[in-house]
C-alpha cells in the first residue's frame, strides 16, 4: 500500500473514517462554527471554565424529556447564552436559533439507550441526541472541550489553532496533488492528440483526479468548521481545486465503454464511493469503466470520444460538445474534420466551426508548450 502511494505521488491520504462525511453533522458544525452566535456563547462559557448542556431543537417536541426549568422564551444572544450556563441545568434553544426557550431544565432521557460515555452530561447528552435526533452540545468543564451530538454520531470540536494548522498542512498537500494531476493530464491530452492512449495512462488520472478530489472535500469539510476563521482558505481551496471535478468527469464520458450516458454516471458514482486500497489498483477501476477483468490496461489502446479536450475550448456550450462528439464519433475525427464537417453538425454553425478548429490548434499547441518548454 505504501508502495502504491508513493509511486502515484500521494504522500498523505484523506481519512475515510472522518465522522464529518455525514451531511447532518456536517450541517450541526455549520451551526456551532466560529462566526456564529452561538459559538461565541460557547467559547464565552468556556474562557469562564463553565460547563454547559445546550439542546437545539423545538421545545414543544423535546417537553416529555423535561423536569423542572425556567421558561424564557427571550431572543437569544451569546451573552444570555453565557449568563444562563452558570445554572445548573440544560439550555433549550429553538431549531433556528432565534429563542432561547428554557434554562436550567433537568433532562430525562431514556435510560436504557446505551452510552459510553462516563460523566453525567455526556451521557445525558448522547441519549437524547440518539432519543430525539435533536443538536446537542455538551461543554466540559473540566477539559473546557466542546463535544456535538446528532442521533448516534458523536464529534468533539478541535481548537482553531489546531485546525487551522492541519488545514494548511491538507492544502500543501493538495498543492502538490494537484501538480501532478495537471502533468499526468498534460501528457495524458498528448497522447490524445497522437491517438497513442492506452487504459492505463486513463487510470492513472483518474486516481489523481479523484484522490484531488477527495482531498479537497476533506479541507472543505475543515473549511465549514473553521467558520468565519476558514475565509482565506476558502479562497485558496477555489482556487487549487478549480475545474478538477469536471475533469474527472469527462474523462469517465471520454472512456466509458458504453460512453457519456447513465452507466457513465454510475461509473462517477462509483469513483467517488471506492475504498482507497482498490482506488490505488486498477482492477477496480477499469471495471468502473466496463473493461473486462482479463484487460491488460498497459497495453490495451483507448480512444477518446473529445469531451474532454473539447470542454476546454472556451464558450463552447456543453450541448454542442454533445452534438460535436455525437457526430462525429471520437477525438480523432473531430481533429480530422473540415470546416464543412463541422458546420453540417446540427447546432454547430460557421462561427463555431471556426471556433472549434481554432481552439483544437491553440490546446495541441499548448500541450507542446506545456511538455516542453525549453522549446
Amino acid at each position: 500500500m505504501p508502495e502504491a502511494q508513493a509511486a502515484l505521488g500521494f504522500t498523505r491520504t484523506p481519512s475515510e473514517n472522518d465522522p464529518r462525511r455525514d451531511p447532518e453533522l456536517l450541517a450541526a458544525l455549520r451551526r456551532i462554527a466560529p462566526g456564529t452566535e452561538l459559538r461565541q456563547g460557547m467559547d464565552d462559557i468556556i474562557r469562564s471554565r463553565e460547563g454547559a448542556l445546550i439542546v437545539i431543537g423545538d421545545p414543544n417536541e423535546l417537553s416529555f424529556l423535561f423536569s423542572g426549568g425556567i421558561r424564557l422564551d427571550v431572543a437569544f444572544t451569546a451573552q444570555l447564552l453565557y449568563e444562563v450556563a452558570k445554572m445548573d441545568g440544560a439550555i433549550i434553544v429553538n431549531p433556528s436559533l432565534t429563542k432561547l426557550a428554557y434554562a436550567n431544565v433537568q433532562l430525562m432521557p431514556d435510560p436504557t439507550i446505551p452510552s459510553v460515555e462516563t460523566g453525567t452530561r455526556h451521557r445525558t447528552a448522547e441519549r437524547v441526541a440518539k432519543q430525539t435526533g435533536a443538536l446537542v452540545i455538551s461543554i466540559s468543564q473540566q477539559r473546557a472541550t466542546i463535544s456535538a451530538y446528532v442521533g448516534p454520531t458523536r464529534y468533539q470540536l478541535e481548537a482553531v489553532p489546531e485546525v487551522l494548522a492541519k488545514t494548511n498542512q491538507a492544502l500543501a498537500t493538495l498543492d502538490t496533488y494537484g501538480q501532478r494531476l495537471q502533468q499526468v493530464l498534460a501528457r495524458l491530452t498528448a497522447l490524445e492528440f497522437q491517438d497513442a492512449v492506452v487504459l492505463d495512462d486513463v487510470l492513472v488520472v483518474l486516481q489523481r483526479a479523484e484522490m484531488t478530489t477527495r482531498m479537497a472535500a476533506e479541507i472543505e469539510r475543515d473549511c465549514v468548521e473553521l467558520g468565519a476563521e476558514a475565509r482565506l482558505i476558502q479562497m485558496q481551496l477555489d482556487e487549487l481545486i478549480g475545474e478538477v471535478p469536471a475533469e474527472r468527469a469527462m474523462v469517465v464520458y471520454d472512456y466509458h465503454v458504453d460512453g457519456a450516458g447513465p452507466r457513465a454516471e454510475l461509473a462517477l458514482e462509483g469513483l467517488h464511493a471506492l475504498p482507497y486500497r482498490q482506488l490505488l489498483g486498477s482492477e477496480r477501476l477499469a471495471e468502473l469503466l466496463a473493461f473486462s477483468r482479463d484487460v491488460n490496461p498497459h497495453d490495451h489502446s483507448v480512444t477518446p470520444r473529445g469531451f474532454r479536450i473539447l470542454s476546454r475550448i472556451p464558450r463552447l456550450p456543453e450541448g454542442v460538445v454533445k452534438k460535436v462528439v455525437g457526430g462525429l464519433g471520437d477525438l480523432d475525427a473531430i481533429v480530422r474534420a473540415s470546416q464543412r464537417d463541422l458546420e453540417a453538425i446540427s447546432g454547430v454553425g460557421a462561427v463555431r466551426a471556426r471556433e472549434i478548429r481554432e481552439g483544437l490548434r491553440r490546446l495541441q499547441e499548448q500541450n507542446l508548450v506545456e511538455r516542453y518548454p525549453q522549446l
